[in-house]
This record gives structure tokens, sequence and C-alpha cells, in this order.
């Protein structure tokens, strides 16, 4: 996949969010792309509120909505919001039949069921981090685990106090590179934490740790363990800037692409 290069309007859903303000801030200085519209949800406060209140004069004179204008050009629809809204967002790309990129996490079965099925109209692309280093962090680990299938697998991550869920989606999307470079199904194989008297580790599991604590953006480390050595695959986030630069790079990229199913892997390309 390569970047167009022309102009790319961009459409923010979750533009409120601590991701949708990463966004804002990243895409302020380009030439190549801009926002043209900044959702947030209904009822929000910020609706009609000019956006330099949070991101500066950079912005320009556009505001937040909570609705996308008819008259408002948009090559892609970028959404960083909640599984709750989620849906709606992806109606609105269907409808406008422009290019859908997610990062919103917590989705359920159906709702990835229904991205599936997008597309065949439109292209898409989910991802639980738009990080390239992590991308690439995913392509070593599938490659380890296809050429190295009798050794240990251990994933460890770790992330600020106020995460919610563990393990992180990003942490479950290593294991799941794993799981593919041995072609077999993450569930059956996976373990999430140890504790007291549990035996031997069995042949071929993907052991899962999540650590808590401070002000950490994100960290995960991929081991591959043998009688003899070990080998580590470890990816730090410093800030959210990085996932940002990710999400539009992949916007840029998802623009000019057919209708079809897309992922990080493919944005990095060969």
């Amino acid at each position: 996949m390569r970047e167009t290069e022309r102009f790319i309007h961009i459409a923010l859903h979750g533009a409120a969010g601590r991701m949708g303000q990463a966004l804002l801030r990243a895409a302020a200085p380009r030439t190549d792309l801009a926002i043209s519209a900044a959702l947030v949800r209904p009822g929000s406060a910020l609706v009609d509120a000019p956006l330099r209140q949070l991101i500066g004069a950079q912005a320009g004179d556009l505001e937040f909505r909570a609705a996308l204008d008819p008259d408002t050009p948009v090559d892609v629809l970028i959404d960083f919001s909640g599984p709750q809204a989620f849906e709606g967002a992806l109606a609105l790309a269907l409808e406008r039949r422009v290019a859908f990129v997610s990062g919103t996490t917590g989705l359920a079965t159906a709702q990835l069921a229904e991205l599936r099925r997008a597309a065949q109209t439109i292209p898409v692309l989910w991802a639980s981090n738009f990080s390239l280093g992590v991308a690439l962090m995913q392509r070593f680990a599938r490659m380890a685990a296809r050429v190295l299938p009798d050794w240990d697998c251990e994933i460890v991550e770790m992330h600020h106090r106020r995460k919610l869920d563990a393990p992180s989606g990003t942490a479950l999307s290593l294991g799941e590179a794993v799981a593919q470079g041995r072609g077999i199904a993450l569930d059956t194989v996976a373990a999430h934490g140890r504790c007291g008297q549990i035996g031997e580790r069995p042949v071929g599991q993907i052991g899962f740790h999540a650590l808590r604590g401070g002000d950490v953006v994100g960290e995960h480390t991929v081991i591959f363990a043998s009688d003899d050595e070990r080998i580590e695959f470890a990816h730090r986030a410093a800030n959210r800037d990085l996932f940002a630069r990710g999400a539009l790079l992949a916007a840029q990229r998802l623009a000019v692409a057919a209708p079809g199913h897309y992922v990080m892997d493919d944005v990095l390309g060969d």
C-alpha cells in the first residue's frame, strides 16, 4: 500500500478523547492532509466550540460538531470513540462511501462482523495499536513463532494505573501473531497469569502477564525462550503522538485503497 499524493480530507469521530486530541495536534501542521470535521457526541459541552480552545491557534477556524455536514469533503473517517458509538461511525463511512480507520477497542463479536461486512463496500482498517513499531514487532513475532515452534513464548505488558482492561489489546494482537505463526488458535493455548501450584508449563502455551502502575503509556515485550537461549522483542511508547502519526499514515494509504479489510502490516508494506 502507498499513500496518495493528493490532499486528504479526514472526518475525525471521537475528537474530544485523548486519541482524538492527539490526532488533532498531529494533523494541524500537515500540508498534505487536514481534519475537515471534528465530531463529538451529541450533548457534549464542546459542540460548536472552536478547536483552538483545546489545541491552540494552529487549529484554524474549525469547530467541534455533533454531526457531519453533507457538504463537508471527506476522504477517510477516523474513529476513536467507544463501542457504543462505533456502529454510528461505521454507518457514516458507509453512507459517504469513504475509507474507515478505527482504533476503538472493546468491540463485540457482532461489531467486528459488521466491520468485515463493510469491507465488501469500502476499505476498512481496525487496529488495537497504530504504532509502526508495534506493527513491525507483530511481524517479527509471527516470523519467530514459525521458525521456533518449540520455544516457550511469554508476553508481558505494562500500562498506566487508569487502564481498565487486561491484558491490553496490543498484547492480545501480539499473541494472535504468535498463534498465526504456529498455525493454531490463540484461545486454545493462552494462559493469563500464574499463581500457586500450577505444575509444569505445557508445551506450546502462550503466557500473558499484565502490569499496571504510574503513567506508563504502553510497554510490550514478547519473549521466546529455549533451554539454552532467549530472544526478546520489546516496544515502549513515550507518548500518544506516535499512535496519531500511525493512524494518519493508515488514513492516507486507505484513501486510495480498494474495498477490503486491511491491517497495520499492510500499511507497513514490504
